[in-house]
């Protein structure tokens, strides 16, 4: 039998996320200065929204609405990063098959949100309310 998951670090979804998210800074140090207050910053953002949003929903799972509303939070910043993407291949800064493997991930991140969303009592029974 597998151990409780004890912090958001721990979830996958937070891993793939996090880890797309330092993958997309990277990648988007290449990006033209003119672009650093508008595509640069917004896919940062959007990108490290998700983490920061599946992090805020593990605090609130005492709270089955609540921890509801930050995973689709979670997932509305994957989609807005999904369309920054989109702006940065037919821009010319990302790569086809840059584009793909990023856009992949994000629909595999969507589905891991959406098994979370749909089953909130799988993750928030038994948790106390401090």
């Amino acid at each position: 039998m597998s151990k409780p998951v004890q912090s958001y670090r721990e979830l996958r979804v937070y891993q793939v996320a996090f880890d797309t998210a330092m993958e997309i800074f990277e990648l988007t140090k290449i990006f033209p200065k003119e672009e650093k207050y508008s595509l640069t910053d917004q896919i940062r953002r959007s990108s490290r929204s998700v983490c920061q949003s599946i992090a805020e929903a593990w605090k609130k799972r005492p709270y089955p609405a609540h921890f509801v509303s930050k995973l689709t939070d979670s997932d509305s910043e994957a989609s807005e990063t999904e369309v920054w993407l989109d702006f940065a291949y037919k821009c010319g800064y990302l790569s086809a098959e840059d584009h793909e493997k990023f856009l992949d991930r994000y629909d595999h991140i969507g589905r891991m949100l959406t098994n979370m969303i749909n089953d909130p009592d799988g993750w928030c029974k038994n948790v106390r309310r401090k």
